[in-house]
C-alpha cells in the first residue's frame, strides 16, 4: 500500500540522542515514515500536557538518518495541540508509572479528537505486559500471581524450578529463577514483595520453569493483529538463564512454527479489537509468557535476517486506518 498523502506523525519516544539505531525499532518505524514522504514531529521528553481540556505538547520537526554518526535533525520546537496531527507513536518504555499513565490519559484526549494513537490509550492502561497473557490461559504455562509469600513459596515446591519476577519490569532486570529448597528464596521474595507489617508488598508472579528457555525466547510480532513470519529467539548465553537481548541473550531469527502461528492467533484477533497495532509476543516453547504492547522491538534485526520491513507492514495498516477514518468522516 502506497501514501494517498503526507501524513503529520509525532512520536513519543525516550530521548532520540540516547538510542541505539542498530537496535531500536522506534527508529525503524520513523526511517519509514520519512521514506514514505510523512511529515515527522518529536514531542520532547515529559512534554506531553493539556490546555484548556485539548491535549498539547512542545512538538518538533524531525528528519532521522540511518548513520550512527548522527541520525537526526531537529528544528525548533512549538508548543502545539496535538489534534493537528494525523497520529502519534507512543513508544516510551516501561515502567507504566503515574506518569507514564498520565501521558496515555491526555493522549486519549488526543484520539477523542481524531488522532490515531499507536498503540490505543486505553489498551496501554488496562493490557499490564505480564498479566495480559492471562486473557490467553490456554496459551500460558502454571503461574501464580500473589503477594503471599507462603503461596509462592508452595508453588516453587510444586513444580521444582520457577522463575519469579515482578510485573512492572523490563529487559530481564529483577527476574530470578529459583529451585524448591533454595536457601535463598526467602530473600528473594523478600527481594520482589517489598512492603512491611503495615503494607502487603507487591504483587510477584511466579511461572513454571520452562526448560526450552535454552533454545531461545522467542519474540514474535503482530501487525494489527497479523504476525510477521519470522520471529527473533533470544538465546541465553553462558550461565545466564535470561535470553532478553538487554541480558546479554544473542538474537536468533526464525520462521514461526505451528504453536507459535497458532498463539498468535488466539492473541492476534482480541488485541487488534483493542486497538493494539503493534504488539511483541514473548514465547517460550510452546507457551506464552507475555504480551508487549508499550514499546516491542526486534524490527531491525529481523529486517536485516530476513530482508523484510516490517515498519512498512505497521504503516500500511497506520494509512489503512487512516484511509478509513477520513472516508468515514466525509
Amino acid at each position: 500500500m502506497r501514501s494517498l498523502k503526507m501524513l503529520d506523525i509525532a512520536v513519543v519516544m525516550d530521548p532520540i540522542g540516547a538510542i541505539h539505531i542498530a537496535k531500536d525499532s522506534t527508529f525503524a518505524m520513523l526511517l519509514e515514515a520519512q521514506r514514505r514522504g510523512h511529515r515527522l514531529h518529536y514531542v520532547l521528553p515529559g512534554g506531553l500536557g493539556l490546555c484548556d481540556g485539548r491535549a498539547h505538547g512542545p512538538c518538533a520537526p524531525l528528519q532521522v538518518r540511518d548513520d550512527p554518526a548522527g541520525w537526526y535533525t531537529l528544528g525548533e520546537a512549538v508548543n502545539r495541540p496535538l489534534a493537528g496531527l494525523d497520529a502519534v507513536l507512543m513508544r516510551t518504555d516501561p515502567p507504566v508509572d503515574a506518569a507514564y499513565l498520565h501521558d496515555t490519559h491526555i493522549l486519549s484526549l488526543a484520539q477523542r479528537e481524531g488522532v490515531l494513537v499507536v498503540n490505543d490509550p486505553q489498551g496501554l492502561r488496562d493490557l499490564n505486559e505480564k498479566l495480559a497473557a492471562f486473557l490467553f490461559p490456554q496459551c500460558c504455562p502454571p503461574t501464580l500471581v500473589s503477594r503471599d509469600p507462603a503461596a509462592l513459596r508452595a508453588f516453587v515446591e510444586e513444580h521444582q524450578q520457577a522463575v519469579l519476577k515482578p510485573l512492572d519490569g523490563m529487559g530481564g532486570r529483577s527476574i530470578f529463577r529459583a529451585n524448591a529448597g533454595d536457601p535463598n528464596l526467602n530473600v528473594i521474595l523478600e527481594t520482589l514483595l517489598g512492603g512491611s507489617k503495615s503494607h502487603p508488598g507487591q504483587l510477584v508472579m511466579a511461572q513454571r520453569y520452562l526448560p526450552e528457555i535454552v533454545a531461545g525466547d522467542k519474540r514474535i510480532l503482530l501487525v494489527d493483529g497479523e504476525p510477521v513470519p519470522y520471529c527473533l529467539a533470544r538465546i541465553p548465553q553462558g550461565r545466564e538463564f535470561r535470553g532478553n537481548l538487554a541480558a546479554g541473550g544473542r538474537g536468533e531469527g526464525r520462521a514461526l512454527s505451528e504453536r507459535d502461528r497458532w498463539i498468535a492467533a488466539q492473541v492476534g484477533p482480541e488485541l487488534k479489537r483493542r486497538g493494539m497495532i503493534f504488539v511483541g509476543l514473548d514465547v517460550i516453547g510452546d507457551w506464552l509468557t507475555e504480551v508487549n504492547v508499550t514499546s516491542p522491538t526486534c524490527i531491525r534485526e529481523l529486517d536485516k535476517q530476513f530482508h523484510i520491513n516490517i515498519a512498512g507492514m505497521l504503516f500500511d495498516a497506520i494509512e489503512r486506518r487512516i484511509a478509513t477514518r477520513n472516508n468515514e468522516a466525509e
